[in-house]
């Protein structure tokens, strides 16, 4: 199967022709990683056949091991795939810049105005249409990596691990390609294994040193140039939440969310919560919840151009570190899938991958249909519950409108966020 799919990948486009779908994926990656990797896998591998399937979930693989944005990472990936650095570059940047306009917008209306009723209309409908994408890219996930009864248990028990049981993200993909990698047999194929002959160790390095130095020399210069003290805190804060996110944003907005309120007091209780909602409805990473944390902190301290830059410098630290790890690691990425152990850790990890997303699926509907949603923890089982009084008989109308535009009449997913945007504004405001 790994054989038809490389030989279906061979269509190269030009670097233009990719920069465009680069464009149309940033600006249309609502929802979060469950979404954000079906549209790219819509457009890269169905539509385009730019990476074979084989590849893609060896990408999407490698990525969930890395610290950061997963999603983004992979559209890096992807980009350099193609076209190099540079082709990482641009799709990398890409997957961020559109959704951190937005955020930046937004960032500086909630902090002058203190009211995003308007915004939150805007995006009402959105939410409830992400909701489809993220049930295509977890029946495309699953379709594609669970191949093994194996694998369906894996799945299984890194979403009982997750969900009920609050197990850390890292454990769970640990555990996962340890499993994985005892089980690993050498499979039948024809291709040949995958070479590194060509990989220089000290290119790697290099390439480490020089991104090294991007990450971190802007904060040296600004230490030096005795810019004020909330610009080296949320420097260091970020650079370090840039090391230990594993599992991408959801694993970490609790550690996030309590240094930001209880420890730095950037940031209300309340406050924070805004920022989640407003990066879950716009497009790019959840984790642009950073770029909103450090406005906010920075406007606090000295008022709007405090708050730019320090919104800047969050961007920066989280997102410069996750182009170091994915261009001194991804001329490593095939050799790894080659080796037969290897290859059994990262397709167990990948079936781990639907687990968590079906966990994160769960989590976004519940939020998205219920106003009232508690955790609560029974000895070490956690359970989330909604209030049923509460649901948002509005927004499961707006997604079972988009379940039969995406499923029976197979709309793309431009015009059901069109539709669904317009009519929870107009519904959402009337109402």
């Amino acid at each position: 199967m790994a054989g038809s799919d490389d030989v279906r990948a061979q269509t190269n486009p030009t670097l233009a022709e990719a920069t465009r779908v680069w464009w149309k994926i940033g600006i249309l990656s609502f929802g979060g990683p469950a979404a954000q990797i079906a549209l790219m896998h819509k457009e890269v591998v169905d539509d385009r056949g730019w990476l074979s399937e084989q590849q893609f979930l060896n990408a999407l693989s490698f990525c969930m091991l890395l610290p950061g944005p997963e999603a983004m990472q992979l559209a890096t990936y992807s980009g350099w795939r193609l076209h190099g650095t540079l082709g990482g570059l641009i799709a990398g940047l890409l997957f961020v810049l559109p959704g951190a306009a937005v955020i930046m917008v937004l960032a500086t209306i909630y902090s002058i105005y203190g009211d995003v009723a308007l915004v939150e209309a805007l995006f009402y409908g959105i939410k409830a249409a992400v909701l489809v994408i993220v049930l295509e890219a977890l029946l495309r996930v699953a379709k594609k990596a669970l191949s093994q009864r194996l694998h369906w248990l894996i799945a299984a028990l890194a979403f009982v691990g997750i969900f009920f049981l609050s197990l850390p993200y890292p454990l769970i993909v640990l555990l996962a390609g340890l499993l994985g990698w005892l089980l690993g047999t050498a499979e039948n194929t024809d291709q040949p294994a995958a070479s590194i002959g060509h990989v220089s160790v000290g290119k790697t390095g290099l390439t480490i040193v020089t991104w090294l130095a991007i990450w971190i020399l802007p904060l040296l210069v600004l230490a030096g140039l005795g810019a004020p003290t909330i610009l080296h805190e949320v420097g260091t804060f970020f650079s370090t939440l840039a090391v230990v996110t594993f599992g991408g944003a959801y694993a970490v907005l609790a550690y996030m969310a309590q240094d930001v309120v209880v420890q730095f007091g950037w940031l209300t209780a309340g406050e924070m919560v805004d920022a989640l909602g407003l990066a879950e409805t716009t497009p790019g990473p959840l984790i642009l919840v950073t770029q909103f944390v450090g406005f906010l902190a920075g406007f606090k301290e000295g008022g709007l151009l405090l708050g730019l830059s320090a919104a800047g410098v969050a961007l920066w630290v989280t997102f410069a570190p996750c182009f170091l790890w994915i261009f001194a690691g991804a001329p490593y990425i095939e050799w790894i899938s080659n080796q037969p152990r290897l290859r059994g850790a990262l397709k167990a990890i990948t079936a781990a991958v639907v687990g968590v997303i079906l966990n994160l699926s769960i989590w976004f509907a519940l939020h998205v249909l219920f106003s009232d949603v508690s955790r609560q923890k029974l000895g070490p089982i956690t359970l989330w519950t909604a209030e049923l009084a509460t649901i948002e008989w509005l927004s499961l109308a707006l997604f079972l409108l988009s379940c039969v535009l995406a499923f029976r009449l197979h709309w793309g997913i431009t015009r059901i966020l069109l539709v669904a945007s317009l009519l929870g504004t107009g519904l959402r405001l009337l109402i």
